[in-house]
């Protein structure tokens, strides 16, 4: 991740190479890139001595004393967790309690992304526990089991390898998601969820329309779903631009979570575009696939100013990909409606009420607000996708269901270069800012600075 004036480096192909990306830049690209201020990465010692001091617990070790069934959740590959640096660790800790690898269970806690490739419990693990541990994988739609109801009303149905182990241990990290804030912490527990309580828990909870702040609704019925499910010990990463461990937290989540989240908002924070002329967000680490980049990796491209070129960077490697409740282009029919349809039946009288008021509110300003003389159109985004399947994308297509902002699939950066020059035709030097790991990245503004104010984010409480 860097730039000597004509060449940017990048990082690409999370879980399928981790490849650097080379790209030329046009000599009259001023080129400024927004990179985190991180440490350096952990070594395996470094990994140890963290499980060796977990935080308001005690080791792993005598947590697992005289139990016989433990289970070890891990995040899937559309979170960017090196879980394969931290499993020798975790099981040398439970062989010291007596229990060995092939007692372990792994669940991959893939909540409704889909299909889960064949392959992607030995990449996100290792090959090492892959080969030695029990390996499952969730599926939202059956092997549930019902544990009870959240006091915000859901009924909580979890995979039943969760109800019937005897120690439950999270591994995930801790990265900016709009529903809840940040990820990691007790949204891991989403991922091992059936799919009415994944439903209840998106339609009902007027912070699932994004904020970085982290005291919302949907993240207090998490807590709770947690506490239910048994998750209380889990392991927590930062990673890097290049996906490495920078950091790394065990223990009692419930206690270290702000730290991890404070963390995340200072070493990511990163400046809005401003007034540049170019905007490039690289979806590394969480550029698996066309779904999951669109809803983590575009969003310095959203406050660029009108008349900026976008372009983002994903290598897209499985392709589309899928997200089960808010599929993009490859969803059933008629879903968009079925959408709206899940929302309303969900939300109270209250939130109906506040929403309609919202939207009134919305086409009034709309009505009033002078429309400017000679306003600059926004430009497409540009996808550049090095590494994606050929025809495995569309060639253009709108971003949102009703959106105006348009996102062109361009597999040559040659061409990307072409269409930027035409795009800003008539400007002789352009200034450009690179976000090298977007989906990892805080942008600052008044919302990221009140991320952890326990104060804001409170409208989409229950009524």
């Amino acid at each position: 991740m860097s730039t000597d004036g004509s060449r940017l480096l990048l990082n690409s192909g999370a879980w399928y190479g981790d490849r650097p990306l080379l790209l030329s830049c046009p000599e009259n690209w001023n080129v400024r890139v927004h990179a985190p201020r991180l440490p350096r990465p952990l070594t395996d010692d470094e990994i140890e001595e963290r499980l060796e001091n977990p935080v308001a617990q005690p080791p792993l070790r005598r947590l697992a004393e005289g139990k016989t069934r433990p289970l070890i959740i891990v995040d899937d590959l559309t979170r960017p967790t090196p879980a394969d640096r931290i499993m020798p660790a975790l099981l040398r800790q439970l062989n010291d309690a007596g229990i060995q690898a092939d007692d372990v269970r792994v669940l991959l806690a893939s909540g409704s992304h889909g299909r889960i490739p064949s392959h992607a419990l030995a990449k996100k693990i290792g090959q090492e526990a892959a080969s030695s541990c029990r390996l499952l994988t969730h599926d939202y739609r059956r092997d549930l089991a019902r544990v009870g109801r959240t006091s915000f009303g859901s009924d909580v149905l979890v995979n039943q390898e969760v109800v019937a182990s005897d120690l439950v241990i999270g591994v995930g990290g801790v990265y900016p998601q709009h529903s809840t804030g940040f990820g990691g912490g007790s949204k891991l527990a989403l991922g091992v969820l059936g799919r009415s309580t994944i439903v209840s828990l998106h339609y009902g909870r007027g912070s699932v329309e994004g904020s970085y702040r982290v005291y919302n609704d949907f993240r207090r019925e998490l807590d709770e779903i947690a506490e239910m499910i048994g998750l209380r010990t889990m392991v927590s990463v930062h990673v890097d631009s290049a996906r490495q461990i920078v950091r790394m937290v065990s223990g009692d989540h419930f206690q270290y979570y702000r730290d991890a989240v404070a963390f995340s908002v200072e070493a990511f924070r990163a400046p809005l575009p401003g007034e540049a002329d170019v905007v490039i967000a690289n979806a590394y680490p969480i550029d698996v696939s066309l779904t999951f980049m669109r809803s983590k990796g575009l969003t310095p491209l959203y406050h660029a100013m009108p008349g900026a070129s976008r372009i983002a960077i994903s290598a897209n490697s499985e392709g589309l990909g899928l997200h089960g409740l808010y599929p993009f282009l490859n969803g059933p029919r008629f879903d968009s409606q079925r959408q709206l349809a899940r929302r309303i039946t969900h939300m109270t009288r209250a939130q109906l009420t506040a929403k309609a008021v919202r939207r009134i509110r919305s086409l009034a300003r709309k009505r009033t607000r002078p429309q400017p003389a000679g306003e600059t159109p926004r430009n497409p985004i540009l996808l550049f996708t090095p590494e994606a399947v050929p025809d495995s994308l569309p060639a253009e297509t709108a971003l949102w269901h009703g959106s105006p902002e348009r996102l062109v699939t361009v597999d040559k950066w040659a061409a990307i270069l072409t269409r930027v020059a035409q795009e800003q035709l008539g400007k002789a030097n352009l200034d450009v800012v690179v976000y090298p790991c977007a989906p990892l990245q805080v942008l600052d503004t008044a919302e990221s600075r009140r991320a952890l104010s326990p104060t804001s984010g409170l409208a989409g409480e229950r009524q």
